[in-house]
C-alpha cells in the first residue's frame, strides 16, 4: 500500500533527523512524544493528551506548545514527502482554550506545492470543537538530513 510506504519513509525521516524534536521526539525525556500518521486522505494526524506540566493559564494548554504541535504536524507533512523543510512563518488562530488532562487532535494538510515552498493548514479539535487553526509556509531544505546526521 502506498500509505504503509508513506507510513514507514515518514517514521524514517522522523527518527533519523528529528529524534529529540519537543513535539515528536523518542529521545526526548520532556517532550510531548506525538505520533503522526498518515490519514487516507494523505493528511497527517495524532492524538495527543497534555498534562498540567504544559500549561499555561490554569486547565489551558500552553499557546506556544499549541504552536509547536502545529509546526511539527505541518512538518510531518513533508516528511511524507520523504522531504525535510524549515517553518518560514505560521499564523495561528486560537479560537478556544485547549484544556489539559483531555485528549485532542491534531491535523494538518498541504494546500498549495510550489517546491521549493508548501502552503499548508493545520488545526487542533478537542470534544469535536476546533480549538485552534494555523496556516504555514515551509522551505524545503533537501540538504538538511544530510546536514543533520553528520552533525
Amino acid at each position: 500500500m502506498i500509505i504503509d510506504a508513506n507510513q514507514k519513509r515518514l517514521e524514517n525521516i522522523c527518527n533519523r533527523v528529528h529524534d529529540k524534536c519537543v513535539v515528536c521526539g523518542s529521545s526526548n525525556p520532556s517532550g510531548l512524544h506525538l505520533k503522526f500518521e498518515i490519514a487516507d486522505d494523505g493528511s497527517i494526524r495524532a492524538r495527543f493528551r497534555c498534562d498540567a506540566s504544559f500549561e499555561g493559564y490554569s486547565g489551558s494548554l500552553h499557546g506556544g506548545v499549541i504552536m509547536s504541535v502545529f509546526d511539527g504536524a505541518m512538518g510531518h507533512c513533508i516528511f511524507a514527502r520523504g522531504q525535510t523543510a524549515v517553518t518560514v512563518e505560521m499564523t495561528t488562530r486560537f479560537r478556544h482554550p485547549v484544556l489539559t488532562g483531555q485528549e485532542a487532535t491534531v491535523s494538518a494538510h498541504i494546500t498549495r506545492s510550489s517546491p521549493p515552498l508548501y502552503l499548508l493548514e493545520a488545526e487542533i479539535i478537542q470534544e469535536g470543537v476546533v480549538k485552534a487553526t494555523a496556516e504555514g509556509k515551509f522551505y524545503n531544505q533537501p540538504k538538511l538530513a544530510d546536514e543533520m546526521e553528520q552533525g
